[in-house]
């Protein structure tokens, strides 16, 4: 009985995120998705942070999520444009994450981001995956790994060129294409947020922009954004106190000269 057991070969174990390629050699699309992705995690961090008090989640702007083991083993991710994950570490055992293993942390993303530079038909592919008889794989399309596979409860396809928006819900075991509210926003109830798209110059592009508001609809702001107003205050705020007379400053404690 020893002997049949030794003789047994068991399977490698499931790659983890430092055995798997990180990148598949594109190149990003086009100029405008690296500071689209970061006016997003740059405005949603303080959401985050309130939702998340542990630091227990993490943000993927173009890296892959694994669902699939293949060879080589990069056909068997998708890496959405900008994703969010609650509940899991920043870091796996101090190290940066180089990518998403979903048969290692078993949690889909909450909500993924494509920007689409053509017309979004490879981002609305419903292809499923199948094998042929003599062993061809048919790749799946992302729409269909999305919804069948990660089951990921909000899908936004963004096509930057004519600046439309698309958000799915996943009800029931389908995406249904959400309709936008009387301020063209779609809620993301689960995250206390709204998604839709501003027009205004952001690292010196002025265009469309996929962002947050909140369910009250007021814009989450950049921290740049926020430094403005802040910036914007005080000077409002001296202008009305160098109106005021010696005696009125000095009533409030305030010298002539910290006006200069």
């Amino acid at each position: 009985m020893t002997e049949i057991i030794s003789s047994i070969v068991l399977p490698p174990p499931f790659p983890d995120h430092t055995q798997l390629p990180e990148e598949d050699g594109n190149f990003v699309k086009n100029f405008q998705e690296h500071p689209q992705s970061l006016i997003l995690t740059d405005s949603i961090g303080p959401v985050l942070q309130r939702l998340h008090p542990d630091g227990q989640y993490c943000i993927g702007q173009d890296c892959g999520i694994y669902w699939r083991e293949t060879e080589p083993p990069e056909k068997g991710a998708e890496a959405p444009d900008w994703f969010y994950v609650p509940h899991v570490p920043p870091r796996l055992g101090g190290v940066i994450r180089r990518s998403y293993v979903l048969w290692r942390e078993f949690l889909a993303p909450r909500i993924a981001l494509e920007f689409a530079s053509g017309d979004g038909s490879e981002e609305r592919d419903k292809t499923p995956l199948s094998v042929a008889e003599d062993g061809t794989v048919t790749k799946p399309g992302k729409f269909w790994v999305y919804e069948q596979i990660m089951r990921i409860p909000y899908y936004g396809i963004y096509e930057v060129s004519k600046g439309v928006l698309e958000v799915y819900h996943f009800v029931d075991g389908f995406y249904e294409k959400m309709t936008p509210n009387s301020r063209g926003h779609y809620p993301i109830t689960t995250m206390g947020v709204e998604l839709g798209l501003w027009e205004g110059t952001y690292q010196n592009q002025t265009m469309v922009w996929l962002r947050w508001w909140d369910l009250e609809g007021n814009l989450l702001l950049t921290g740049q954004e926020t430094a403005e107003i802040e910036r914007m205050k005080r000077l409002k705020l001296v202008e009305k106190l160098r109106s005021l007379t010696p005696d009125q400053l000095a009533a409030l404690g305030i010298a002539p000269n910290e006006l200069e």
